[in-house]
């Protein structure tokens, strides 16, 4: 084994560790040195001013000056008005009232009738009118031709709705003693009541017809 060899080696690492070494302690000895005096220079006084904002004053009021006193004119002169004189009327000669010593004349009181009553009113009608007065047209019955002679009446009682006859009715005051004439004559009735008749208005009213057959 070659031991000079390696202790040749050994120290050489060791020498390249103590220039390391130094190099490190050099470069902390200026890095300590440098905050040194960077802490120095920093430590110097710090002033602190506060600035304050110049305000300008408001500017003074405007002096308000008065206006001049008007000045009034002097008034007019007097003049006094002019003097009117009044002159009274001439005293009028009122004649004296006449007092007349005849007593008025005496005139008779008449007390005033109290007015008279109203006449009653007309009893409503309640039952039928005649015909006559409250017709307008008012045609006859045809006379049958029947084998019959004698006298014959009836009264016909009917209803006139907007002034046309609608209903009728029969009440015999002297019969015929034969029906079919007496059938014959009240259809010629009711045929000229119902066809020839005009009445104004709603109303009932009544009629006789009387036959005579030699």
């Amino acid at each position: 084994m070659n031991f000079a060899q390696d202790k040749g080696g050994s120290s050489r690492l060791t020498g390249f560790g103590l220039v390391v070494l130094v190099h490190v302690l050099i470069i902390g000895a200026l890095a300590s040195g440098l905050a040194t005096k960077v802490k120095e220079a920093i430590k110097g006084p710090i002033d602190v001013k506060v600035v304050e904002e110049k305000v300008k004053p408001p500017p003074p009021p405007e002096k308000v000056v008065p206006p001049p006193p008007d000045i009034k004119a002097p008034p007019p002169p007097f003049v006094p008005p002019p003097e009117v004189v009044v002159t009274a009327p001439p005293p009028v000669n009122t004649p004296a009232p006449q007092v007349s010593t005849t007593p008025p004349p005496v005139t008779d009181f008449k007390p005033t009738p109290p007015p008279a009553a109203p006449a009653p009113p007309a009893p409503p009608v309640t039952g039928p009118r005649k015909a006559i007065g409250n017709c307008t047209k008012m045609g006859k019955p045809e006379m049958p031709a029947l084998n019959w002679s004698g006298q014959a009446s009836y009264k016909a009682t009917f209803n006139v709705k907007n002034g046309r006859v609608v209903d009728v009715q029969f009440t015999t005051l002297r019969g015929a003693n034969d029906r079919k004439a007496e059938r014959a004559m009240k259809n010629a009735i009711q045929a000229a009541l119902t066809e020839t008749y005009e009445c104004p208005g709603d109303m009932l009213l009544e009629q006789e017809f009387v036959f005579s057959m030699d």
